[in-house]
């Protein structure tokens, strides 16, 4: 078959790529015109056989918007856009109304493999209509894994993205835990060869998985991750995962904390925990770390004058 493709990333060109190895035709389209196959979005619909497939993989929020509102004019009845970015599952009700008062279809598409995706596949959750799948289904086939599993028509519109919504918040739980072991193991002087434990866990064991193999692969290239600063950043999806769970009263703990552990990874010096020491040093005379002073090491509470806390006396 024949497809659009709006957005030629990493993950985009990646796919385009993937799409064409199994025999369809891609036009794509790109800002960068080092990357593009066309030069407008005109011209990218200009270039496809009626009824037209256009899929979108741009940043979700404004620009995914943009982009389809723009191909809201350009298509026609029949036509169809698939949104394959990280959209929110709500952004994708609102699309499908917006363009099916056009008689344009909408299939929103969850989409998981990152950089390995082209050789090995992307793991695709998609959402709409049966009529409106079956349009792009050729394409969902060139996309996924080989073998039985790897994609799924998880139910109407919206389905997809929030499918997807819930896998990133799973994988932000999986990968704390992890990281929480990891430093545990590190932290400890008991075990010689932290990278070797995590190694010998790729086999056998039931906490087995991908994000396993990735994090031996990391630490094989840098043992102590010395070189990589500790900060998180959030996609987005796992703040939405937990205010799905408020609004349908589904508790999930574990996607909380660990998506709270990546707002504490953005702080050279916690406030919270500022305030915390603070009164365990007022109910307790608890110690409490305090700058270094110029050409010196920092006092804890108390030793600066000789005099011991209130609590003490």
């Amino acid at each position: 078959m024949e497809i659009g493709l709006i957005g030629l990333g990493k993950m985009g060109g990646n796919m385009r790529e993937r799409i064409r190895r199994a025999g369809h035709t891609v036009v794509g389209y790109d800002r960068n015109p080092d990357l593009a196959d066309v030069d407008s979005l005109e011209a990218l619909v200009e270039a496809l056989p009626s009824p037209r497939v256009v899929w979108v993989m741009v940043p979700a929020g404004g620009p995914t918007h943009d982009t389809i509102t723009a191909l809201g004019e350009l298509l026609g009845e029949g036509d169809l856009v698939v949104d394959g970015g990280n959209s929110r599952w709500t952004d994708d009700q609102a699309h499908a109304e917006q363009l099916g008062a056009k008689g344009i279809g909408f299939v929103d598409c969850g989409v998981s493999g990152g950089v390995w995706g082209l050789e090995n596949g992307y793991a695709l959750m998609y959402g709409g209509s049966a009529d409106d799948v079956a349009k792009v289904q050729p394409v969902f086939d060139a996309l996924k894994p080989e073998g039985e599993f790897g994609s799924v028509h998880a139910g109407k519109v919206g389905a997809g993205h929030f499918s997807k919504m819930v896998h990133n918040g799973i994988e932000y739980a999986i990968m704390q835990s992890y990281a929480e072991g990891w430093e545990l193991l590190e932290k400890v002087d008991m075990v010689d060869n932290v990278t070797e434990v995590f190694r010998s866990w790729r086999e056998g064991t039931v906490i087995r998985s991908w994000l396993l193999d990735l994090l031996v692969a990391a630490l094989d290239e840098d043992e102590n991750l010395s070189s990589i600063r500790g900060y998180a950043d959030d996609s987005g999806e796992g703040r939405w995962t937990v205010e799905a769970g408020i609004e349908n009263a589904v508790a999930t703990p574990a996607i909380t904390a660990a998506l709270y552990a990546r707002f504490v990874s953005r702080q050279d010096d916690s406030p919270a925990m500022k305030a915390i020491a603070a009164m365990r040093n007022q109910f307790g005379g608890h110690a409490v770390h305090t700058a270094a002073p110029a050409g010196g090491d920092a006092p804890e509470s108390g030793e600066s004058s000789g005099e011991a806390h209130p609590a003490q006396r």
